[in-house]
């Protein structure tokens, strides 16, 4: 992988830096600290990822991302963050970030995470999303029908489509109906992480 680090604190690039350097699966690293450097590093080098913070001193990190598409820069985007606002995590989310991972995470961690989003998959932090989930449950599950909370409640179980239909008797086409309200009411991306909803649910207590 080839990555570029965006951060106005020299020190927490070099730091980031420094423990993606003994990684063999990362092939180069540069760094920029504003959104004018790092998009001279992206016009001249193909890099994969681009780990930015969201306050580069007086600019939003965010930025850079619009910048880049609408300059046809391919590459994929990981939010590295301290913050666990709902508002930035759901900005990120629509710019369309790949990941999103907190600074706090542990170097292991960061690591797993852009190696996910290298595979062409989206990675956040499950701090982040449990952090959420715990201020979120209730009014969102209340936002569901009772059959959509049967069926979100098997794909818990880790039950596919036909498991479901078969369970709850009703048809293949209405159960992916059901997933995906199920998905734009949680403001979901994807199954697993509906499943990864309901367990965290349940596990707290809501």
């Amino acid at each position: 992988m080839r990555v570029l680090i965006v951060d106005d604190h020299p020190l927490v690039r070099r730091g980031i830096a420094s423990a993606l350097s003994f990684e063999e699966s990362i092939e180069e690293v540069k760094e920029a600290g504003s959104i004018a450097e790092a998009l001279s590093i992206m016009s001249k080098d193909n890099l994969e990822i681009i780990m930015i913070d969201l306050n580069l001193g007086r600019e939003d990190g965010l930025e850079l991302v619009n910048q880049a598409k609408n300059k046809n820069i391919s590459t994929k985007f990981v939010v590295l963050t301290s913050s666990l606002r709902k508002e930035d995590f759901f900005r990120a989310k629509e710019v369309g970030v790949e990941g999103y991972i907190l600074k706090e995470a542990f170097p292991e961690d960061i690591l797993y995470g852009l190696k996910v989003v290298a595979k062409g998959k989206k990675f956040y932090d499950p701090e982040v999303m449990q952090f959420h989930m715990r201020g979120d449950k209730k009014s969102y599950l209340d936002e569901l029908s009772p059959r959509e909370q049967d069926v979100l409640g098997e794909l818990g179980k880790g039950m596919s489509n036909i498991e479901i239909a078969q369970r709850l008797y009703i048809s293949e086409h209405t159960v992916k109906k059901h997933v995906s309200n199920i998905l734009s009411k949680l403001r979901l991306n994807h199954r697993t992480e509906a499943a990864l909803y309901i367990n965290n649910t349940e596990r707290f207590g809501y």
